[in-house]
């Protein structure tokens, strides 16, 4: 029977871990064939049935996440309309869990695999291939005259059973994308807005076995492998010998892992330090700085740990590090929200994503959702909308409030004056700034608006001369610098005054002369002056004495040649500038 595995993923750039286990397992356990069609939930609907289609299956597997479980249940309701002999099968944590009341609802469900799936796939496969009644079985969801029989959730013992889901023309298919490999299943933590609070424990693949899987990866020369381990580094006999080999790897593979970071010791990090830059990028979920909170959600961690360490790794200027906060989770209002935004901002993380708590089915929040007052969607993604702690007025300004963060502080955009102003306007306080920018954007309704980088750089700007109209000339320095460093000067913006034309004989002048600019440009060689334009930009910055590390030779100016292409700044001598 043909067998068609489907997903809508969020972004072009996934690609499903998920599906490829599916295939490779029912084919070396029982050599039943599978094809695989990922989409995204930006493909038009109408297009995604025209694909299916054509592959005229009898047999469609979907895995389902929040992100696309309303779009797919559209999708199968067409695909029933088309094809009404096709069998439907669910799967994912999206579905794995009260899926009684969903089968009860949407009668295109043929049946749902609950849990982890790849043995109840294969299992529901044979019966099907086979034309054999269904019983219970372990991880399989199906109706049986008028009512549900559940064979609960089913959990995978031993790791080493799975197959490798990838070999090389899959990773020839996926070049362009985000390649996802696990080394574990479960989480040792019981956090209770996460579904692997529903489950116990951690498994573990061969250690020698992921080293080998990994070696592939390498001499394929994939760009980014992100393993979707809960906590990677819960167990340091595993873990290690892994680090150890991708720090001794010469290759452009980066390597993503979600990690504790108060569970790194003094071993851990001196492997770190080793690392190629850009070899390693690690995502550190905080979630919360508030005690009373961290009680509530029972998660555990030292803050004070997590802040010596990121510090440290920090140091080491080779390793990304990516920060989460969650907005929205039991005892945390605006006030001590602030206070674990400051918290985690003043650590400097190189991206701090702000998460708003979902509601998810199977989670342990989601059975004490009443004692908390939430009011959520009823929908995926079930993102929560008020609560005890926060009105639905507050949950709207933090909206915006991350939208802005994401556009400025994750993007690289305005650093320096982004720092000037929350050290010289805000008292030290990030959230107080990106608060204050947040209720300007909902005065002028900016919001509601899509605004270019450009509109989004103008509209800062009109912030600021607002707000603090005495300090405007700094203000126009640090945004003129910002810019030029982290947005190669793409976006020209006519409110900033460029001095091209003021010195424009000097910067000529400058040019010119290989003698000098060799002192800046060891391998300089004048060529056109387009491509002059295109690499570098020298810029005279007034009433700035430092910036970005870099501080003025003397006290009138700072000259600055800006390289374009990486992003590297040098400072150009008062006396090589003017020639005297």
């Amino acid at each position: 029977m043909r067998t068609l595995l489907v997903t809508l993923n969020a972004k072009y750039i996934h690609s499903s871990l998920a599906l490829r286990y599916l295939k490779y397992y029912i084919k070396e356990k029982a050599g039943f064939n599978a094809d695989i069609l990922e989409f995204s939930i930006n493909n038009n609907i109408l297009e995604m049935l025209q694909d299916i289609y054509s592959y005229k299956p009898e047999i469609i597997g979907f895995a389902c996440y929040i992100w696309n479980i309303e779009m797919t249940r559209q999708l199968i309701s067409l695909i029933k309309s088309v094809m009404p002999e096709v069998k439907i099968i669910f799967g994912g944590p999206e579905v794995s869990y009260e899926p009684e009341s969903l089968m009860m609802i949407d009668k295109n469900i043929d049946y749902i695999i609950s849990g982890e799936g790849e043995k109840p796939f294969l299992s529901l496969l044979t019966k099907i291939y086979n034309n054999d009644k269904l019983s219970l079985e372990p991880g399989i969801v199906f109706i049986d005259d008028a009512k549900v029989v559940n064979g609960g959730i089913y959990t995978l013992d031993n790791l080493n059973e799975l197959i490798f889901p990838y070999n090389e023309e899959e990773i020839s298919s996926s070049k362009d994308k985000i390649i996802y490999y696990e080394s574990s299943r479960g989480c040792p933590f019981s956090c209770q807005y996460c579904l692997s609070s529903a489950t116990v424990g951690v498994r573990f693949l061969n250690v020698r076995r992921v080293i080998d899987e990994l070696k592939f990866f390498v001499g394929q020369k994939v760009k980014q492998v992100k393993f979707v381990d809960r906590t990677f580094n819960v167990n340091k006999k595993h873990f290690m010998p892994i680090l150890k080999f991708i720090a001794e790897q010469e290759c452009e593979t980066n390597f993503h892992f979600e990690v504790s970071a108060d569970l790194l010791d003094a071993d851990v990090l001196e492997l770190l330090k080793t690392m190629p830059k850009q070899r390693v990028q690690l995502e550190v979920g905080v979630q919360s700085t508030n005690e009373k909170t961290l009680q509530a959600i029972n998660r555990t961690h030292d803050f004070k740990k997590i802040e010596e360490n990121v510090v440290e790794l920090l140091k080491f200027n080779n390793i990304h590090l990516h920060l989460d906060l969650i907005i929205g989770l039991p005892y945390e209002d605006v006030k001590t929200f602030a206070k674990s935004f400051n918290d985690v901002y003043n650590l400097k993380p190189h991206a701090l994503q702000l998460g708003f708590l979902k509601i998810l089915k199977g989670s342990k929040i989601f059975y004490d959702k009443e004692q908390h007052e939430y009011c959520y969607m009823s929908v995926a993604p079930y993102q929560v909308l008020k609560n005890k702690y926060l009105t639905y007025e507050e949950t709207c300004h933090l909206i915006i409030l991350e939208d802005l963060f994401e556009k400025i502080y994750n993007a690289g955009r305005l650093k320096n004056l982004e720092s000037y102003l929350i050290k010289n306007y805000y008292k030290n306080s990030a959230f107080n700034f990106y608060n204050e920018l947040t209720v300007y954007w909902q005065e002028q309704n900016l919001h509601r608006v899509a605004l270019s980088v450009k509109s989004l750089y103008e509209n800062i700007f009109s912030f600021c001369k607002e707000q603090f109209p005495g300090n405007i000339a700094i203000i126009s320095e640090l945004f003129k610098f910002d810019l030029l460093k982290y947005d190669n000067k793409n976006i020209n913006l006519k409110f900033l005054k460029w001095n091209n034309e003021e010195y424009n004989e000097e910067i000529i002048a400058f040019w010119r002369n290989e003698e000098k600019v060799i002192k800046y440009i060891p391998e300089y060689v004048f060529a056109t002056w387009r491509e002059i334009k295109n690499k570098y930009h020298i810029e005279v910055f007034r009433d700035l004495d430092s910036v970005d590390g870099i501080k003025a030779c003397d006290t009138e100016m700072l000259i600055v040649l800006f390289m374009l292409e990486d992003n590297s700044v040098k400072v150009i001598t008062r006396e090589d500038f003017y020639g005297k």
